[in-house]
Order: C-alpha cells, then sequence, then structure tokens
C-alpha cells in the first residue's frame, strides 16, 4: 500500500529544514551576480499554469535568451514556434510563471518565479527586431524572487557529458506514431532542417 504525504507538516518532518544557505541565497530583484549568470543564458525553461493543466516551454535564443528592462523586469520575445501558444493562453489566465535558466557546462542553474503579462507593444517587440523579423509579443516577467539552484541535479544527470541521443525516435517517428502514419515519417525529419532554418525567428 503507498503511504502518501498529504500535509506539510508530514513533509517538513521528513525533510527536515533547508539549510541558511538555501534561504539566504534568495533575492527579490536582479544583483549584480544574478544579473551576469541570466544574462550568459541562451536557453531557460518557462513553466506556467492555467485552467487546463501547467506547460513546461523551452525558450532558446542566440543571445540572452531574456532582457533585463529594469532590476525587477525581465523581458521574453515570443518568437516562431507551432502556434499551441500553451504558455501564452495560460499567461493570460493566470499570471504565475518560472524560469528556470541553464549554461552549457555549468552544473547550476538559476530559477526566477515572478508574475508576467504579454505585450504587443510595437515599441516593446522592436527592440528584438532581428534579421528584419520582430516577436508578435512580448512576455514581460515582474521579478518576484531569483536564486540559485543546487547543482546536484545536474552534476547526477551527467548533463553535459557526452551526447547520448543516438537512437532516440525523432519527432518524424513520434508524429507518425501517434497519427497512425498520416503525419510524420522519414519524409518529415528529412525536410525538418530546411522549415526550421527558415521559421527560426
Amino acid at each position: 500500500m503507498t503511504e502518501w504525504v498529504e500535509d506539510i507538516a508530514t513533509l517538513e518532518a521528513i525533510y527536515g529544514t533547508p539549510g541558511a544557505a538555501s534561504i539566504r541565497k534568495v533575492a527579490h530583484r536582479m544583483t549584480p551576480l544574478y544579473r551576469q549568470w541570466i544574462m550568459a543564458s541562451r536557453f531557460c525553461v518557462l513553466s506556467t499554469v492555467g485552467p487546463e493543466g501547467t506547460d513546461g516551454s523551452p525558450r532558446g535564443d542566440d543571445g540572452p535568451v531574456v532582457t533585463e528592462l529594469d532590476d525587477q523586469t525581465l523581458l521574453m520575445p515570443d518568437w516562431r514556434g507551432n502556434n499551441r501558444m500553451d504558455s501564452l493562453r495560460n499567461i493570460v489566465t493566470d499570471d504565475r510563471v518560472s524560469l528556470m535558466f541553464m549554461v552549457p557546462g555549468s552544473t547550476n542553474v538559476v530559477r526566477v518565479n515572478g508574475r508576467a503579462r504579454i505585450s504587443v507593444d510595437a515599441a516593446l517587440c522592436g527592440r528584438f527586431e532581428d534579421r528584419g523579423r520582430r516577436p508578435r509579443s512580448v512576455i514581460v516577467i515582474r521579478i518576484g524572487e531569483i536564486y540559485s539552484q543546487c547543482a546536484r541535479a545536474v552534476m547526477r544527470a551527467g548533463l553535459w557529458g557526452p551526447d547520448e541521443s543516438a537512437g532516440l525516435p525523432s519527432m518524424g517517428d513520434i508524429l507518425a506514431e501517434q497519427t497512425d502514419g498520416e503525419v510524420g515519417g522519414a519524409a518529415y525529419d528529412a525536410a525538418w532542417p530546411e522549415r526550421a532554418a527558415k521559421s527560426l525567428w
């Protein structure tokens, strides 16, 4: 029989109290060193919650994945994607967001929790113009807290070790499986690099 943990008191009895460092590392605005770390990150995971459930969306750029508007506000351009808009739908209905920033080679991650809104302001979108293209919207994130994450998870996973992707199913394989062969397959995979190159921004 599974023994469920169903209250905070039981949870705290199992895990004890957090160490002083894990509490004192929390900032509530950008600091010089957290700024340096976040501006080095070209990739993060954006987590949102809404009526249909939760969503974790990978976000990446060829420079910093976010831009600082001020020491309590981050800007994230919403570049071209698959138009599911899972994260954006959630933000419209529930403004709570979390971001987890990563830098290749580092065993640490930096996390931001806060609240977000979506802006289509022309000047704001124009800040991110690149090669004649602009994002259709910008996610404006109000920082609630920033803190670094313990490195143990990344170290255990050996995340930045050798490439271990050989043998994994391709997106074409997965699409073919999910659509009983109607979509996907080898033709989808073969066409993907060219299609991706045309729609990165």
